[in-house]
């Protein structure tokens, strides 16, 4: 263990950060009375902090440490582009070989019809970008009516504004007067919460014919696409009913609408596919990626672009005015080339596919068993428990909702786990590369702290013998 990266003691560094430093999706008052969790190295699944507590990063960093920590041909692959060329637009009729040869892999992995990438920095600039090439596309078309993009209640898709506003979080909107005019959401297809007597079939049905009703509702002719993670990540791991997909599927083709999945989460390997679109049979016209494409070790993302869209924006649309300073960033390329070609070399993917992802869902699903939860769900390598006050009665909710969920993510970092709390539900997306070994510590880790949050409860008398 080496900590002589963190130079100062702990509490110093807690207190310069709770001086200067504003935190993402932080209640900053409450974080500064807690004081900030200090992470000075990692390697591997395991992210190590100021006081020496080593932690099995259940969550990835947010989603995106498929080759896992430590990586050294990252590194080297970035410090030779940093002594070739650290930096250089992609504007002014420019490009360079680190974005020239990514945009090459990238469309070789992608679906066959997806020939062309848009680089951004990050999720929430992909799906900015979404927002006006899908206006823009309409537009060319000679349809500039049809302006209504559809997304889902509780999705997201970034914290920018056209991306906050494409997603489906009421708190977030509730910052900034969003959504923005011209987007409208759905029910989304959540059995656990929202099916009430409905079986999973008939419900997931059912939410997808909401897309139907309300693209009907508005008038195709007003209609320009519809945005969906092929699973709601951030939103609380919301794995659709097997019929539901199909159903959306039915409805698309029938409708002249843009389809876009948001991969940002499930691209890169996560549900042991390259993409969840693979997993599901998706068909997309823009896909927005991120995350997974450099595992997380610089910021890169992209959109990529269905041959029949990018021709239209080629051929008709003369510039397309948006862009970012690091689009295609050389050393971000460099690094995502990198990572691509680990999670190739070692089929990293086909091993979650084969051996990983099975073993961890077997012991995942098995702790449905314990008291505090109601449900157990898993794809691939990304999971979800729905922690209950009334084991069997899906309309029981915990009081205040939350509490209970962050309750239990704090008891888990205290046992050397990193899970997260979305509302009351523990989510669950590990690096790629975790081992059988590993998978078994998480899951005892995992339910030591579910015992510990519920002795905790029934101490407390707030929930049923």
């Amino acid at each position: 263990m080496n900590l002589m990266s963190n130079i100062y003691p702990t509490e110093v560094l807690q207190k310069i950060d709770a001086a200067h430093h504003l935190h993402p999706f932080t209640d900053t008052r409450a974080l500064n009375a807690e004081g900030s969790r200090v992470i000075v190295s990692a390697d591997g699944v395991w992210i190590t902090d100021s006081d020496g507590n080593r932690i099995l990063d259940g969550m990835a960093g947010l989603w995106c440490m498929q080759i896992g920590y430590g990586r050294t041909e990252i590194a080297a692959a970035a410090h030779r582009q940093m002594l070739d060329l650290p930096y250089y637009n992609t504007f002014f009729k420019t490009t360079h070989p680190p974005a020239v040869q990514l945009s090459e892999k990238l469309a070789e992995l992608a679906p066959a019809h997806m020939n062309r990438v848009f680089f951004v920095g990050s999720g929430s600039e992909a799906n900015d970008t979404v927002f006006r090439m899908v206006r823009t596309y309409w537009d060319l078309m000679g349809q500039p009516e049809k302006k209504t993009i559809l997304s889902r209640v509780n999705a997201y898709h970034g914290s920018t504004v056209a991306a906050a506003s494409l997603g489906g979080m009421t708190t977030m909107h509730g910052q900034g007067d969003l959504p923005i005019a011209g987007i409208r959401h759905i029910a989304q297809p959540y059995w656990f919460g929202e099916g009430g007597d409905m079986d999973p079939d008939a419900f997931g049905v059912w939410a997808a014919r909401e897309l139907e009703r309300t693209i009907d509702a508005i008038g195709e002719d007003k209609v320009a696409a519809f945005i969906a993670e092929p699973i709601q990540g951030a939103g609380g791991v919301i794995i659709p009913p097997e019929t539901y997909w199909p159903e959306i599927r039915r409805i698309l083709n029938e409708r002249e609408i843009l389809f876009v999945a948001d991969e940002v989460i499930t691209g890169f390997g996560r549900l042991g596919t390259w993409f969840g679109s693979d997993y599901y049979g998706l068909t997309s016209d823009l896909m927005p990626i991120a995350k997974g494409l450099s595992s997380g070790y610089l910021p890169i993302g992209g959109v990529m672009v269905a041959d029949h869209v990018a021709d239209m924006l080629v051929d008709k649309g003369g510039e397309f005015f948006h862009g970012f300073t690091y689009s295609g960033h050389p050393v971000a390329c460099a690094a995502a080339l990198e990572n691509l070609r680990i999670l190739d070399e070692e089929n990293i993917i086909g091993r979650v596919r084969d051996e990983t992802a099975p073993y961890l869902q077997r012991q995942w699903l098995a702790l449905a068993d314990h008291p505090l939860v109601g449900e157990a769900r898993i794809v691939g390598l990304v999971g979800a428990l729905e922690l209950v006050p009334v084991k069997g009665d899906r309309s029981a909710r915990f009081d205040p909702v939350g509490r209970v969920g962050m309750l239990t993510r704090d008891i888990s970092f205290r046992n050397g786990l990193v899970m997260r709390a979305v509302r009351d539900t523990m989510v669950l997306s590990p690096p790629l590369v975790i081992s059988k070994d590993e998978i078994d510590m998480l899951v005892e880790r995992c339910r030591k702290s579910l015992d510990e949050a519920y002795a905790d409860l029934k101490r407390r008398g707030k929930i049923g013998s």
